[in-house]
């Protein structure tokens, strides 16, 4: 499967205590927060869906889950990798006091994968790898998902090509850092990611 992704995720806690069956949402914390990321924009809420209609929202489309301890983002803005894709990651990771914050950029036709990495709202961790273009950014220390692939790289194997597989990296990352498990796996507890309900805004 080719994924396209969007998403930061914020959680105050280890992910796989915190992402648990019985979440409930507060849409009231949703609007708030995406008011606060926009707070020039007009935004209008159109509805509720879940995390898998919304990993790659259109260009008008905001969609955030807010719950007790955990905040949901995604945004297209995060593709740019520009100044304003990392004031929307640093927004979302300083969201909820003392969270940690992965956010995660895939896309299925470039082949490409940015990750970040907040500690208590602190940017730690900052990669940026394609396919074809190999490491574009590489600051901070390796988180221990994405040591294993960087084994080839490390013995001395060019990085153009890339030698590993950008989605899977990602994907990795998300399962140990995000979530707790693989965002399309479901647990033994019944719980799926992919299932996380979402609150739908439309930039005006």
């Amino acid at each position: 499967m080719a994924w396209s992704v969007a998403l930061a995720c914020a959680s105050a806690g280890a992910p796989a205590e915190v992402f648990r069956p019985g979440l409930v949402p507060d849409p009231a914390a949703a609007a708030a927060f995406a008011r606060r990321l926009y707070p020039a924009g007009g935004l209008a809420e159109t509805g509720d869906t879940v995390l898998d209609f919304a990993l790659w929202p259109y260009d008008d489309e905001l969609f955030v889950g807010a719950f007790d301890r955990a905040l949901l983002l995604s945004d297209r803005r995060l593709f740019c990798l520009d100044d304003d894709a990392r004031r929307i990651a640093d927004t979302a990771a300083a969201a909820l006091p003392g969270a940690d914050c992965g956010v995660l950029v895939l896309h299925a036709v470039i082949r490409g994968c940015w990750f970040r990495w907040y500690e208590a709202g602190t940017l730690r961790r900052d990669v940026f790898v394609t396919a074809d273009d190999g490491v574009v950014v590489d600051q901070g220390a390796r988180l221990p998902a994405e040591r294993p692939f960087w084994a080839a790289i490390d013995a001395g194997a060019p990085d153009v090509p890339l030698p590993f597989d950008p989605e899977a990296f990602g994907l990795a990352l998300a399962e140990t850092h995000m979530f707790g498990r693989g965002i399309a796996d479901r647990g033994d507890d019944g719980f799926l990611p992919l299932e996380l309900p979402m609150r739908r805004f439309k930039h005006a």
